[in-house]
């Protein structure tokens, strides 16, 4: 688990990052870190336009895999969140100052085993795993976050990840289809450059 510390600075460094790219299209130096922030680890930065009335998905890229070391894959995907996202164009210096900025610090996927796939059902907890499908060249991945934020449950979670993929909804259930999950630690600004926090998503059952 990582500190209050570790998760407020890796948030002021993606937007940072995404400052400097988008104002002088220059990129970020990494500075100096703590050991915990050299370990690998999988990471997304997500980016949401804050309104009125709610917060509109404006970027989400990351590092499934502990590949490279958090810092790093957090400078790397910020970047390439605000600017590489292929749902939007890229953002403009104005909108990231009404953007609020979000970290998703992953642990390494495992493969769910299963001795029949309506078992999936049991092992997959809503607000606790992320997923990761693959099907011959098709894979997609959703965050725990997005199961709690449109209220679906196990089997519309599946049926969801399954379109991410450009699957069919019940591509899940065959044989040949690859389920992995993963957990997350979440920080993010609770108004643009305001206060962070560490986001407890809420389980079902509280």
């Amino acid at each position: 688990m990582y500190k209050q510390t570790d998760g407020e600075f890796l948030v002021q460094i993606a937007r940072e990052a995404i400052r400097k790219r988008l104002e002088e299209d220059q990129q970020l130096a990494i500075p100096d870190i703590p050991p915990t922030l050299q370990n690998k680890s999988g990471v997304f930065v997500t980016i949401k336009k804050q309104t009125k009335s709610r917060e509109v998905l404006r970027g989400c890229i990351g590092h499934i895999y502990p590949e490279v070391p958090l810092l790093e894959a957090t400078i790397d995907s910020a970047i390439l969140s605000a600017t590489r996202d292929p749902r939007f164009p890229p953002m403009t210096p104005i909108e990231l100052k009404e953007s609020i900025i979000e970290i998703t610090i992953l642990t390494p996927p495992v493969i769910i085993k299963v001795n029949k796939p309506s078992e999936y059902l049991e092992q997959i907890e809503i607000g606790r795993h992320g997923l990761i499908i693959e099907k011959g060249v098709h894979t997609g991945v959703l965050l725990p976050q997005v199961p709690v934020e449109w209220n679906w449950n196990v089997e519309e979670f599946l049926a969801q990840l399954c379109g991410k993929a450009g699957l069919r909804p019940d591509c899940w259930c065959m044989e040949d289809t690859k389920l992995y999950q993963f957990e997350s630690e979440i920080f993010k600004e609770l108004s643009p450059e305001g206060k962070i926090v560490r986001d407890t998503l809420k389980y079902p059952s509280e």
